[in-house]
């Protein structure tokens, strides 16, 4: 979850521009690569998604998809305590905000028995997002992400989105 915090989400509608605090939603507004997205985490009991979803022009899909899987590899290589630290109190932010209501509160209870197959306390929940760190977050990003296979799936015009394994290719960095 902090992971899809620190790539974040973006709408054109947002003011800020180069002034906000994930990279992608910097490079997103500045280059006008998408109209808005939205990275999010799904878990259950024995297995997640976790990904991202955009909607932009036709033409910029390419450079979108370039600056995702940028991120993605950034997340596995190098990203600071600074930003998890951030990540982390949006985050923790968040989810309190989300908690307003029986509704939400329902929702959330239903979300935790799927993932978790309990309640977990407001405490227990907070002390886990706190222990998390940029190497652990670095680490479950290499075991998940880095070199592996997305799935990929797309509507609309999507003629200048890259062939398959053109975004396979992008799962990696080759450095020295």
């Amino acid at each position: 979850m902090v992971a899809s915090t620190l790539v974040g989400s973006w709408d054109r509608s947002q003011g800020g521009g180069a002034n906000l605090a994930s990279t992608l939603a910097q490079n997103s507004a500045v280059d006008g690569l998408c109209h808005s997205f939205q990275s999010f985490n799904t878990c259950y009991k024995d297995t997640g998604l976790w990904g991202i979803y955009w909607v932009g022009e036709p033409l910029q899909q390419e450079d979108m998809l370039y600056n995702i899987q940028q991120e993605w590899m950034r997340l596995c290589t190098n990203i600071t305590e600074f930003e998890v630290e951030r990540a982390k109190n949006l985050l923790k932010t968040n989810m309190l905000l989300q908690l307003d209501g029986t509704t939400p509160v329902c929702e959330d209870i239903g979300r935790q028995m799927l993932c978790y197959n309990r309640r977990i306390p407001v405490n227990e929940l907070e002390a886990r997002i706190e222990a998390m760190t940029a190497d652990s977050i670095k680490n479950a990003c290499m075991k998940y992400i880095y070199d592996r296979c997305p799935a990929v799936a797309a509507v609309g015009p999507v003629e200048n989105l890259p062939d398959y394994n053109r975004i396979r290719a992008s799962m990696y960095w080759l450095r020295l």
